[in-house]
C-alpha cells in the first residue's frame, strides 16, 4: 500500500522569529499583519491567552496587560528563505514531494517499507530542527487527507514525537473519531454547518456514510473525494496547485493618501510584485487593472471607489511593462480631492510563459527577449542580496526624513517591529563581539 507524509512547519511565521530569538521559546508571541493592523499568527503559549487570530494590534495592550507578549511585525522575507531551507531539506530527504503552501509540502513514499515510516518521519524532523531551526509536523496515512489529519495530531500530541502514522483500520476508525468534522480538510465552512445539521459531528460520522447518502446530500466532488480520502481511498491528484490565473497585490495604506505622486508609487510596488509572482510561476499576464478606494468608515469623508484595466497585445510578466501599464489605469481611474486608504493591482488572464507569443503590430520581439534578460538579471541580484536591492525609480518613496533620502517600499510599510533580515541582508547578519 503506498503512503503518504505531510510535513508541516509549526505556527510558521512564530518559528522562523524564534530560530533568531531563541529566548522567546516559552513566551507568547504573535505576529502582525500587513502595516501592523491585526494579529494573524499566534505561538501556542499566546493562544492559551486567548489571543484570537484578527484580533487589532491596538487592543492587546488594553486586553493584556501583564502577558509579557513579543510582538512582530509581518517580514516575509524572512519567513520565505527560512521556508524555502526547509523545502530544501524535504527533497533532499524523500523520494518525491511537492510543495503546497509556504509552509506546508506532501511527499510521496511510494516503495519504502512501511516499518521504516516513522523512523524516517523522525529523522526529518530532527534534520529540520538541526539544520534550519524550524519545528515541523509529520502525518504520514494512505491518503492525503488522512495525512493532514495525522499532522495535526503529531502536533498536539508530544508522545508521538512529532510524527504521527497512521497504517492500521483500527488507528484510521480512532483518528476519524476524534477529529471534528470542521476541521477536516476539504470540507469548508459551509460544507461543515451543514454536516453538523445532519448529525455529523466527527470525519468518522462522515465516513461511515453510505456513498449514495453522501452524493445525494451535496452533489459535489469535493465532498466525495473526501469521503473516499477518510474511508483510505486515494483521490487527491499527485500534483502541486495549479498556477494562479489572476495575481492581486493590494494593501491598505498607514494613512489616507491625496497626492498622485504617492499613489504612483504604491501602485509601482504593487505591480513589481506582481511581475515578480509571475516570473516565479512561470506564467505572463494578457491583462492589467488597478482600483482605488477612500476609507468607507470614515463617513465624514466624500466616499470615490473605481476600477480600471488594460489588456496587452503581448502577454508579459515584465516589471517595467507591467508597472507602466499599472500607472496609466491609475491616471484613468484617480479624481483629485479624495483620501484614498486602498489601492491595488491585479495580472489576470495569464498564460503559459515559454513561448509567448509577440504581437506583429508593435514588432516588439526585440523589446520582448531584452525584458526577459532584464528582468532575470533583476531577480538574481534581489535573489542574493536580498529584496529592493535594484528596483524601478518609481518605486522609490519621497523622503519624509531631512536628510533627503529615497525611502523603499518595505520601509513605506508601517513595521514598528519588524525584525531583521538575518539570512538574505549581508546589513543584518549576526554580528558575534
Amino acid at each position: 500500500m503506498p503512503y503518504f507524509a505531510v510535513i508541516d512547519c509549526d505556527n510558521c511565521y512564530v518559528s522562523c522569529e524564534r530560530v533568531f530569538r531563541p529566548d522567546l521559546k516559552h513566551t507568547p508571541v504573535v505576529v502582525l499583519s500587513n502595516n501592523d493592523g491585526c494579529v494573524v499568527a499566534r505561538s501556542n503559549e499566546a493562544k492559551q491567552l486567548g489571543i484570537k487570530a484578527g484580533t487589532p494590534y491596538f487592543k492587546l495592550a488594553a486586553q493584556y496587560p501583564d502577558s509579557n507578549i513579543a510582538v512582530f511585525s509581518s517580514n516575509y522575507e524572512l519567513y520565505g528563505d527560512l521556508t524555502a531551507r526547509v523545502m530544501t531539506i524535504i527533497a533532499q530527504e524523500s523520494p518525491a514531494y511537492f510543495r503546497y503552501s509556504i509552509d506546508e509540502a506532501f511527499v510521496l513514499l511510494h516503495g519504502m517499507d512501511p516499518s521504516t515510516l516513522k523512523p524516517w518521519g523522525e529523522r526529518i524532523h530532527r534534520t529540520i530542527m538541526q539544520r534550519v531551526g524550524m519545528p515541523v509536523s509529520i502525518g504520514i496515512a494512505p491518503t492525503k487527507t488522512l495525512a493532514k489529519m495525522a499532522s495535526h495530531f503529531a502536533k498536539h500530541y508530544p508522545g508521538y514525537h512529532h510524527c504521527c502514522l497512521i497504517d492500521t483500520e483500527s488507528k484510521r476508525r480512532k483518528a476519524l473519531s476524534l477529529f471534528p468534522i470542521d476541521e477536516v480538510w476539504g470540507i469548508g465552512r459551509r460544507f461543515a454547518a451543514k454536516l453538523q445539521a445532519l448529525g455529523v459531528t466527527n470525519a468518522l460520522d462522515l465516513a461511515d456514510k453510505s456513498p449514495e447518502w453522501v452524493h445525494a446530500t451535496f452533489n459535489k466532488i469535493v465532498v466525495t473525494r473526501t469521503w473516499q480520502e477518510l474511508n483510505g481511498i486515494d483521490c487527491v491528484p499527485n500534483d502541486k496547485p495549479a498556477d494562479k490565473k489572476s495575481i492581486c497585490v493590494s494593501r491598505s495604506f498607514p494613512g489616507m493618501i491625496s497626492d498622485i505622486n504617492l499613489l504612483q508609487t504604491y501602485v509601482a510596488n504593487y505591480a513589481a510584485r506582481c511581475s515578480e509572482k509571475l516570473r516565479r510561476q512561470n506564467t505572463a499576464a494578457a491583462a492589467i487593472g488597478v482600483f482605488l478606494s477612500t476609507n468607507p468608515f470614515r463617513d465624514d469623508l466624500d466616499q470615490y471607489h473605481n476600477f480600471g484595466e488594460t489588456t496587452l497585445l503581448t502577454p508579459t510578466n515584465s516589471c517595467i511593462d507591467i508597472t507602466k501599464k499599472a500607472l496609466q489605469c491609475l491616471d484613468q481611474i484617480y479624481k483629485p480631492g479624495f483620501h484614498y486608504k486602498r489601492a491595488g493591482v491585479i495580472v489576470f488572464s495569464t498564460e503559459s510563459g515559454a513561448g509567448i507569443q509577440t504581437n506583429f503590430i508593435d514588432f516588439d520581439a526585440d523589446h520582448h527577449d531584452k525584458m526577459k534578460k532584464l528582468d532575470r538579471a533583476l531577480d538574481r541580484i534581489n535573489r542574493t542580496n536580498g529584496t529592493e536591492t535594484v528596483i524601478l525609480g518609481t518605486q522609490q518613496f519621497p523622503s519624509r526624513t531631512p536628510s533627503g533620502k529615497s525611502t523603499l517600499f518595505a520601509d513605506a510599510i508601517k513595521h514598528q517591529f519588524r525584525s531583521p533580515n538575518y539570512t538574505t541582508r549581508w546589513s543584518d547578519i549576526i554580528r558575534l563581539s
